[in-house]
């Protein structure tokens, strides 16, 4: 599955809190990497809210499963793995849309 490196600093916020848990690190349709603010527990089910970069600003939110967790090298940070869960069409095609764009470093 395609994925795109997100550059930049585009925060992820936990829709149930509303806080910001981290930023996109990258993106696919199926899933992303979170460099996280805090360690996420693996196994738990999230709802975040992010903006695709280069968008209109319009948020998207997923549903998501964090596969794994890791301690990243910066201080009070980690590396997250999330899988999106029930993706709504519209939601789907603007990660594909993204991820696709010509001149990414979709890999």
């Amino acid at each position: 599955m395609p994925r795109r490196t997100v550059s930049g600093l585009n925060e992820v916020v936990d829709v149930m809190t509303e806080e910001t848990i981290g930023h996109l690190g990258n993106l696919s349709v199926g899933g992303m990497l979170l460099i996280a603010n805090t360690r996420l527990l693996e196994d738990a089910l999230c709802q975040l809210r992010f903006t695709l970069p280069e968008s209109d600003g319009h948020s998207i939110e997923v549903g998501a499963h964090v596969l794994w967790s890791d301690d990243a090298s910066a201080p009070g940070q980690s590396w997250a793995g999330l899988r999106f869960l029930g993706l709504a069409p519209q939601v789907t095609r603007s990660l594909r849309e993204w991820v696709g764009r010509s001149g990414s470093d979709a890999r």
